[in-house]
């Protein structure tokens, strides 16, 4: 799945989460959780915390003041907090965890918090999370009980063989994700990491497909791998004796592998099948949004059949088993999966249209008009001194300049706060400055998700905006761009359901 969901395409993903999610006895796999692969998400927070109000009254450029309150930085000071960045999205095998459910900017995990890091292939992370290592207990645990009444000769190293088989299904995600990611870096979109988690896999896919085509192929392959395994287990176990070990091991591997296949083929996001889905409806209709709306609901559907027709089909003998023996803890068991699977799936549905609404506005966070105005001052000026400049400029910014007007640094906001008013004559703004790195300039054309990308690219609370010709525009503030975020989060579209 995706990372905009678990096995297809987010995170995104809809990063976006995740942000951006199989089943665990022939552990089925899904695509489920935000639509990272190609959502935006807001950067890290900077080390430093911005929380205190700017040196003077709020004012952006009055040339490019922003036509409407909605679409400018708060007017008055504010908590800055960490700048957005653009999240992944999740293409798992399975469904992956769901993404975030309130209308706030996601933060990016830290790479170091995805799990234990098992490899680099393709220079992509692949992270183990902590719950794998609980569904790994639970498939022993089921699978060792299953062999215990096909090879009963086996007595407890029964177990031994079905933790075996738990690593060699996992690796067949790992496959299975490995090859959306393979897609991905084909069409130079960036994939964050993969992560194997509870519910299966999760490839969090920075971008978005920029065609309805590459879009398709980016969830198809995923399942398309799932179905070639299967395949290659099924000839591996032609030769090989029935009612053995080998046998038992290449037949369930086959088995875990169409479920794979067949669960992120279903038409919804956020599984690999409603991706292809989206792709569809993009294709014909010509609009992203309308594809996203399409699948998503799809996927809420989905999740409602899950949820009612699993346990029905359990206890109907359709899959296998007699009423008989559905009866007592395996009902229970077969409604609590079929719960947890339809949560992931209509939370990841859920998580599509937040994050495809919010691409749709992400062209509306500019530089240019969120950027505060500023006045240069030299380093040793006094802060009393520097705040009355700025107040007679109406600008809300301090840059530290050398001689010849070359920006050296910029004044904190946090720092100024911290400074009592009776003491701002003997400190110097040089004292509350942070110097300039290259990634703190960024250029004053920057929109959407390059600007998201810029400020990902080097977290910071304040970064100097530039002219193409070098000159200083002003100063972009964290706080200013998480908040237009956040309101282009909350902000309906007019495609929205």
């Amino acid at each position: 799945m995706d990372v905009s969901g678990a096995s297809g395409q987010p995170r995104s993903g809809d990063d976006e989460p995740t942000q951006h999610p199989a089943s665990p006895t022939a552990p089925a796999t899904g695509h489920s959780g935000p639509e990272p692969h190609d959502t935006p998400t807001p950067p890290p927070p900077a080390d430093e915390p911005h929380d205190t109000p700017g040196p003077a009254p709020a004012d952006t450029h009055p040339e490019n003041r922003p036509g409407s309150d909605e679409d400018s930085p708060a007017d008055t000071p504010d908590t800055p907090a960490a700048p957005p960045h653009p999240a992944p999205r999740p293409t798992g095998t399975a469904p992956a965890a769901p993404g975030p459910a309130k209308n706030r900017p996601p933060r990016r995990r830290r790479e170091s918090g995805g799990g234990m890091l098992m490899g680099r292939p393709f220079g992509v992370p692949v992270y183990v999370a902590p719950s794998w290592f609980l569904v790994a207990a639970l498939i022993t645990w089921v699978f060792g009980g299953q062999l215990d009444r096909v090879l009963p000769e086996l007595g407890a190293a029964r177990y031994l063989v079905a933790l075996f088989f738990a690593v060699a299904f996992y690796a067949s995600v790992l496959i299975h994700e490995l090859a959306h990611t393979v897609a991905a870096l084909r069409f130079e979109l960036p994939v964050r990491r993969i992560q194997l988690q509870f519910f299966g896999g999760v490839s969090e896919i920075e971008k978005e497909a920029e065609t309805p085509g590459r879009e398709f192929v980016l969830a198809f392959v995923g399942p398309l791998l799932s179905l070639v395994l299967a395949g290659l287990f099924y000839l591996a176990m032609l030769p090989v004796a029935p009612g053995t070990v080998p046998g038992v091991l290449l037949a369930g591997l086959m088995i875990s592998n169409l479920i794979v296949a067949a669960f992120n083929l279903l038409p919804g996001l956020p599984l690999d099948g409603g991706r292809m889905l989206r792709a569809v409806v993009w294709k014909i209709s010509g609009k992203p949004m309308t594809g996203t709306i399409a699948a998503a609901w799809v996927g809420r559907a989905l999740a409602v059949t899950v949820l009612i027709g699993l346990p029905l089909l359990t206890q109907s003998g359709a899959l296998g088993t007699t009423a008989e023996d559905n009866v007592g803890m395996d009902t229970v068991t077969d409604a609590l999966l079929a719960a947890i699977l339809a949560a992931i799936i209509w939370t990841g549905a859920g998580n599509s249209l937040r994050m495809a609404r919010l691409r749709e506005h992400l062209p509306e966070l500019r530089a240019r008009t969120l950027t505060r105005r500023a006045v240069p001052v030299e380093t040793h000026t006094p802060l009393s001194e520097a705040l009355r400049r700025a107040n007679a400029a109406g600008a809300r910014a301090l840059v530290v300049v050398d001689a010849d007007g070359n920006p050296l640094s910029l004044v904190r906001e946090a720092a100024i706060v911290g400074v009592p008013e009776h003491r701002r004559p003997w400190v110097t703004v040089s004292g509350l400055a942070q110097d300039l790195t290259d990634g703190m300039r960024v250029s004053a054309e920057l929109a959407g998700e390059d600007l998201l990308d810029a400020l990902r690219a080097t977290p910071a609370t304040e970064y100097l905006v530039v002219e193409d010709t070098g000159e200083i525009y002003g100063v972009l503030s964290a706080a200013d761009v998480e908040r237009a975020f956040v309101k282009a989060m909350a902000r309906p579209t007019p495609s929205s359901p």
